[in-house]
């Protein structure tokens, strides 16, 4: 496996709650076909990976993740999602305050 891969799994399974670590392995199997097509995209697969699989996660629990930030008027009551959509360094970002509350694998201190 690619080292960014390997890396993006362990950060996002860090998210994760136990009942939907399943969902990681089908996310991580597309993005190493991915990856090997564009190399190049290794900075870029974190923030993939994770939206992957809240998008599998959230056919079964939309809410996920939940939102944390403590100045969000809906706090609890809606998902976080990834920011930036295509790019380095992603965030679970509270879309209602437009504020980042974790770094991806950072959710759980």
């Amino acid at each position: 496996m690619h080292p960014a891969l390997a890396a993006a799994a362990e950060a996002v399974r860090r998210d994760l709650p136990p009942a939907h670590a399943p969902l990681l392995d089908p996310a991580v199997e597309q993005r190493a076909w991915w990856l090997a097509q564009w190399e190049d995209g290794a900075e870029l697969v974190l923030g993939l990976l994770a939206q992957d699989v809240q998008e599998a996660v959230h056919a079964v629990d939309p809410d996920w993740p939940a939102c944390t930030e403590s100045s969000c008027p809906a706090r609890e009551a809606h998902a976080l999602f990834v920011e930036p959509d295509l790019g380095p360094d992603p965030f679970w970002t509270c879309h209602r305050t437009g504020l980042p509350v974790a770094p991806v694998g950072g959710l759980h201190p």
